[in-house]
Formats: structure tokens, C-alpha cells, sequence
């Protein structure tokens, strides 16, 4: 279900929000673990797939 709150982010703001730099936020997203679109060519990530990938470092650290 889409919310008023969903937002697609850049990666920039996706750096900020994960306190990562911009080649480790790419090789999340190169490797899968990160979920991205691609938007006339500029990555965009929902901000679903941050806290999916948050929930799931929370899961491994457990």
C-alpha cells in the first residue's frame, strides 16, 4: 500500500539518512541488498527499501 509518506530518495539523501558513503550506498545497490529504481536515468531509492534494509541489519545482527 502507497502512503502520503512513501518518497522516492536520492542517494544522496539515502547517505545521509544510513550514515554511508556514496560508493557504499552504490554497492548496497549493486549488489542487490538495497532496492532501486531508475527514473530517466537518475537512481532513486523508496524510502520502503531503506527501512527494509535497516530491518534486515537488525535481523543479522540479532
Amino acid at each position: 500500500m502507497t502512503t502520503a509518506s512513501s518518497e522516492l530518495l536520492t542517494v544522496p539523501e539515502v547517505m545521509a539518512r544510513l550514515k554511508l558513503g556514496r560508493t557504499k550506498v552504490y554497492d548496497l545497490i549493486r549488489t542487490r541488498r538495497l532496492a532501486s529504481i531508475k527514473v530517466d536515468g537518475c537512481r532513486r531509492i523508496p524510502d520502503t527499501a531503506v527501512h527494509a534494509f535497516i530491518r534486515g541489519q537488525m535481523g543479522e545482527a540479532a
